[in-house]
């Protein structure tokens, strides 16, 4: 909200300067205010004027804490196959670690692919044969898989499964003088893992 940013920017500011801000009178934005006051996303002292409120630091603080945090500190051990592994195992291996999606490894365990519960559901149903077919011909392959460095934030992995609409990302690196395609799987980053790490920083405030 324009409210909480300008407060933020200019605090403490009265409510005339937030009024002159926004291009309104004082009155049209009393009752936000007092909105905003009682949501404890600003705070307000006489004669001093408002500054954020506890909601808004942490809110603002839960940012911080992704933007600084980088993947190779959060990332879990990768759940892998290799590309000759069958559908069937693949079933398996998925409902044994109760998770959305295996990342697939070639003959040298170099990134392959990534299989997800969605890619297993199309292939099987209604295909008796399929528990047999090997990964490799169901998977998403190069470039199409989207991944993340232990380098990189945890917010900008927070980004990438927001925007490609998946739950979880595979951490890779690239050796020296390699290309694009030859990349080393060494964790696992997910959505949940984000979740918990917010929420324990929280817990923690």
């Amino acid at each position: 909200m324009e409210i909480i940013k300008i407060v933020k920017k200019h605090a403490p500011i009265t409510g005339e300067q937030i009024a002159e801000m926004l291009t309104v009178s004082r009155p049209t934005i009393r009752s936000d205010l007092s909105l905003l006051v009682m949501l404890d996303y600003i705070a307000a002292k006489p004669k001093v004027g408002y500054f954020l409120g506890e909601k808004a630091e942490k809110k603002e603080h839960g940012s911080y804490v992704l933007r600084e945090m980088k993947v190779g500190q959060v990332q879990g051990m990768p759940i892998v196959v290799d590309v000759k592994t069958t559908v069937q195992d693949a079933v398996v291996t998925l409902f044994l670690e109760n998770i959305g999606s295996l990342i697939v490894t070639d003959e040298a365990g170099k990134l392959a692919g990534v299989i997800s519960r969605k890619d297993l559901l199309k292939v099987t149903l209604g295909n008796p044969n399929a528990s047999a077919i090997p990964v490799s011909m169901v998977m998403t392959r190069q470039p199409n898989i989207v991944t993340i460095t232990p380098e990189e934030s945890v917010l900008e992995a927070a980004r990438k499964m927001i925007h490609h609409q998946v739950d979880s990302l595979p951490v890779v690196s690239c050796p020296d003088h390699s290309s694009d395609q030859e990349l080393n799987v060494v964790g696992r980053i997910t959505k949940t893992t984000i979740i918990k790490l917010l929420l324990d920083k929280m817990g923690q405030e």
